[in-house]
């Protein structure tokens, strides 16, 4: 199995989650450090078989030492925000709850009246941990049939190489 490079630990959470939810082996995840660190990393582990997951503004640097690269437009969060719904991210934030902390976040002078989505990715952004706790809920609570599309084709991509990778009997 190959290795999957991504930015930060938030990516490797909801790979790793999805994985397990869908019933692959662990894929080896590694976080990077931010997207200039794949130069570094694709340099540590020539001679492997690389992938990545990398948010738009960033895919530049992944796509200079990596052959598959799978985007996140914009980031991660937003991938998830499409595909849960903002009431379903709400839903996950009350679970936790954490709904009316985002409640009174909105309701500061500096966000009013902005997109819902850009207030989601404030709240994400804004403590640290956050972006891995949720990367990890969202996971969690996303439907399996409406996984975001950059990360069902990265598993899907992983599940095949699996697939090539394994023993045949004869």
């Amino acid at each position: 199995m190959g290795i999957v490079l991504v930015e930060g630990q938030s990516d490797a959470i909801a790979v790793q989650v999805l994985a397990e939810r869908l019933g692959l082996p662990a894929p080896r995840v590694l976080a990077v450090g931010g997207s200039k660190g794949a130069r570094r990393a694709a340099r540590e582990l020539a001679g492997q078989q690389l992938v990545g997951l990398v948010d738009a503004a960033e895919r530049r640097d992944f796509e200079s030492v990596l052959q598959t690269v799978f985007i996140c437009d914009p980031d991660l969060e937003s991938e998830f925000v499409r595909a849960l719904g903002v009431e379903g991210v709400e839903e996950v934030m009350a679970q936790q709850g954490e709904l009316e902390s985002f409640r009174r976040l909105q309701a500061q002078p500096f966000l009013r009246g902005q997109p819902v989505e850009h207030q989601l990715a404030r709240f994400f952004g804004g403590r640290s941990g956050n972006k891995a706790r949720y990367a990890r809920f969202l996971a969690q609570a996303v439907a399996l049939e409406r996984i975001p599309r950059p990360l069902n084709e990265l598993l899907a991509s992983l599940a095949s190489q699996d697939a090539q990778d394994a023993p045949r009997d004869r």
